[in-house]
């Protein structure tokens, strides 16, 4: 299935400049046209009034302001961007990773080496499966995916770590 991404705007966190090209060129190559960069959490920041992004996909490990402080600023209820879907891009994947990813109100993972299918299906699973947000005293962001064999708890602690890697994010 194809996704028209024509009128979407999208906004690149990302401090290699080779991954960024590598990010816009696959982002171009799925058909989108409004492509924002940045080369820091910093400057992302800025970014996001002047790009008012529809979608972000951001690397963790940044100078400055990395992936997951910028997170943390956006995921603020008074943060006119709170909601937007985010994609954290990382070449840790260790578990303990994975778990603060989902903590942090994240939608998408996605692994490095990256490849144009694993970015365009974590795309398509923000605009075709959207997920409503979640509020409690510990968490805020996108609903965690129910997970077979869990029932799901909105309470911020039990949410996270019921689950194996696989299905974290």
């Amino acid at each position: 299935m194809s996704i028209d991404l024509s009128s979407l705007s999208f906004l690149v966190v990302e401090d290699s400049a080779y991954m960024r090209t590598i990010l816009r060129t696959m982002l171009q190559g799925f058909g989108a046209r409004k492509i924002v960069e940045a080369e820091d959490g910093a400057s992302g920041l800025e970014a996001m009034d002047r790009a008012n992004p529809d979608i972000l996909i951001l690397d963790w490990v940044m100078p400055i302001l990395d992936g997951a402080d910028m997170v943390r600023m956006i995921r603020t209820q008074n943060n006119p961007y709170a909601y937007i879907p985010i994609i954290m891009v990382t070449a840790h994947t260790e578990r303990s990773r994975i778990i603060e990813a989902r903590k942090l109100g994240i939608h998408e993972l996605l692994c490095k080496p990256i490849s144009a299918k694993a970015l365009y299906q974590r795309i398509a699973s923000i605009i075709l499966q959207p997920r409503d947000f979640v509020k409690t005293t510990g968490y805020f962001g996108p609903a965690p995916r129910e997970i077979r064999g869990h029932k799901k708890n909105w309470d911020g602690n039990s949410i996270i770590g019921e689950a194996n890697s696989a299905t974290m994010v």
